[in-house]
């Protein structure tokens, strides 16, 4: 995600917590001239992610806040490891904080996920953890960085990079073939062209259309098996529909390509930090 994205999206959140007036609480509590520190650090095992956009968000609301970090996105973490320590007047640390773990707990948490997914498929097989377009909306370019930074691989980004052949697209184009047709007359070899599978009958129709990935959409193992053994050379297939952490193994163990998992972006378990004041006593 580039900064000036990111900082439209930090903007409005920010104004769902200080809405132009502030933390109340905190402009009541502490005068102008109070300073404090604080320190991140985990409550969980993990993988960590969006230390720099944590750190922005209290760039944002006050210059003069200094947020120095001890690990890096990628970093493996477990409880009670410090992450950050903070610097500066208490009322911006306080206006800020939320923000600021609200970022770094959600992407944490996809990349923790992803971490553990890719962990279980390479026990067995070699395929590789792919996202989805599930996403939060205006969340999509982080979310897909925590992915990556999870040690997953991206799908495509939206309906603009790689051409998908869903089930809609096949019923309302009459069919499997017709609808690749069309897509090479328009755009002949300029993106990879994905067809999404629910039988075995129409994978060896995707085949034979000249699909570049073949779906294997919320099928059977039984009914997977035999279509990878349709597999020519330059067709990939990819396992996609209700796979789970248990189940990620023997599909990666089965032989496809790729495993895509919508979960890991829109229903993942928020990493949990904790920020906790440390008080600078006055002479």
């Amino acid at each position: 995600m580039d900064d000036m994205l990111f900082g439209t999206l930090l903007g409005l959140a920010l104004e769902e917590d200080l809405d132009g007036v502030g933390d109340v609480t905190s402009r009541a509590i502490f005068a102008d001239g109070d300073r404090n520190g604080a320190v991140l650090t985990s409550k969980d095992t993990g993988i960590l992610c969006g230390i720099e956009r944590f750190r922005e968000v209290f760039r944002r609301v006050d210059p003069s806040v200094q947020v120095g970090v001890s690990a890096s996105d990628g970093d493996r973490l477990r409880p009670g490891m410090e992450v950050a320590r903070i610097e500066g007047p208490t009322r911006s640390i306080l206006e800020a904080e939320r923000t600021a773990i609200n970022f770094l707990s959600f992407l944490s948490g996809i990349a923790t996920a992803v971490d553990e997914y890719v962990r279980a498929a390479r026990e067995n097989g070699k395929a590789v953890i792919l996202d989805t377009r599930k996403t939060l909306p205006g969340y999509r370019a982080l979310s897909k960085y925590a992915v990556r930074v999870g040690g997953g691989s991206n799908h495509r980004m939206g309906l603009y990079d790689m051409v998908m052949i869903k089930d809609n697209h096949i019923d309302a184009a009459g069919g499997i073939a017709p609808a690749v047709e069309r897509v090479r007359a328009r755009w002949g070899r300029a993106y990879r062209v994905e067809v999404e599978c629910r039988s075995l009958d129409e994978v060896r129709q995707a085949i034979e259309a000249g699909a570049d990935v073949v779906m294997l959409d919320n099928m059977d193992v039984e009914t997977a098996r035999r279509s990878l053994e349709l597999r020519i050379p330059g067709v990939s297939f990819e396992a996609s529909g209700g796979i789970s952490l248990e189940t990620v193994g023997p599909w990666s163990a089965l032989g496809v390509d790729y495993i895509s998992v919508g979960r890991l972006t829109h229903s993942v378990r928020a990493f949990d930090f904790s920020l906790t004041i440390r008080r600078e006593d006055k002479p």
